[in-house]
């Protein structure tokens, strides 16, 4: 079979590789689809400290299982659910979870199989009737858009801002309206890639410099009820801060460089406005089937959102996409 795998930063190579066999407790899948990230890209840039090459890649993964020929869709990453965290139900936040693509070989391959501690926490969702697996994959990012959503509580009648209009961007203006955002504005300063997400996701106002100016503007001075950091910028979260509304809740959503993770924080912002400044990592597996369930229902669109379905010998042009910006959704199809 083919397989896409990563052997060292700017290293990506498609081999042939020998079909994989499950073992006790495991699950063999034909992959349909694995999209990609922007964390594929990071990874083909700079490497990351949980993968140890040759690693195949790809963590947005659905298809079907070869026995029986199931649908389903598989988290990317797994709580070990025993520690004293997972037992509290915080599995997010997991000392010892793993992931696929990094710690076992992941969906850009035509098989794949998903290691038993997987099927432990449920972490294998059946796909609703109606979702293909295109769509089904992307509920891995949504799950993760979910948590972050649920942490920084945004609700009916909020003011939403996202910063960044990459794929997590738009799977975030599309999320808070059904969960009934009042208005939702997006903030990018790739002007085209902006103009290209507000097509699809038609946020409330686009805003491409000036952020903080302009989204006391739009609320009246008042500022937002949540602003949520989709792209990893330091610049981005300072300037959060400093537009989010009084007992408003700030999403650091998207993590910094590891060589470059310190923002300056006005603290006295956080003190007097009563703000709430909250991380998201990542997704549990509940989050993962609450996704598929919100695509099925057509309460969070995303098939439009895939904007390049690609064979799996063009990983590095869907790679390249994502990098430049040029894509929403890109995913590969084995």
């Amino acid at each position: 079979m083919k397989v896409a795998r990563f052997h060292a930063p700017g290293d990506i190579r498609i081999e042939d590789a020998p079909e994989p066999q499950a073992g006790p407790g495991e699950l063999k899948i034909r992959v349909r689809n694995c999209s990609t990230c922007g964390t594929d890209a990071k990874i083909f840039r700079y490497g990351h400290h949980h993968i140890r090459p040759p690693r195949v890649m790809g963590h947005e993964i659905a298809g079907e299982v070869v026995d029986t020929g199931a649908r389903v869709q598989v988290i990317a990453a797994i709580p070990c659910g025993t520690c004293a965290e997972c037992r509290r139900g915080r599995l997010t936040v997991c000392p010892r979870q793993e992931s696929m693509g990094y710690h076992y070989d992941g969906g850009f391959a035509e098989y794949l199989i998903v290691p038993a501690k997987v099927l432990a926490v449920n972490g294998v969702n059946a796909v609703p009737d109606g979702v293909g697996f295109a769509e089904a994959s992307v509920a891995e990012p949504l799950a993760c858009v979910l948590n972050g959503q649920s942490l920084a509580r945004v609700g009916a009648g909020d003011d939403v801002v996202v910063m960044g209009a990459g794929p997590i961007g738009c799977l975030h203006v599309r999320l808070a309206r059904a969960r009934g955002a009042a208005r939702v504005f997006l903030v990018d300063v790739n002007a085209r890639r902006l103009a290209m997400a507000a097509e699809l996701v038609r946020p409330d106002a686009v805003i491409d410099s000036d952020a903080v100016e302009q989204v006391l503007k739009l609320t009246g001075g008042r500022g937002a009820d949540v602003v949520i950091t989709a792209a990893a910028s330091g610049a981005a979260q300072e300037q959060a801060v400093r537009m989010a509304a009084r007992q408003g809740r700030v999403s650091l959503f998207g993590g910094l460089p590891k060589d470059d993770p310190v923002i300056a924080l006005d603290s006295n912002l956080v003190h007097y406005r009563e703000l709430t400044l909250v991380g998201a990592n990542g997704s549990s597996p509940a989050h993962n089937a609450e996704a598929l369930r919100l695509v099925a229902e057509g309460a969070v669109v995303v098939s439009d959102l895939i904007t390049h379905r690609l064979p799996l010998p063009r990983v590095l042009d869907g790679i390249d996409l994502v990098s430049r910006g040029e894509a929403i959704k890109v995913t590969m199809e084995p």
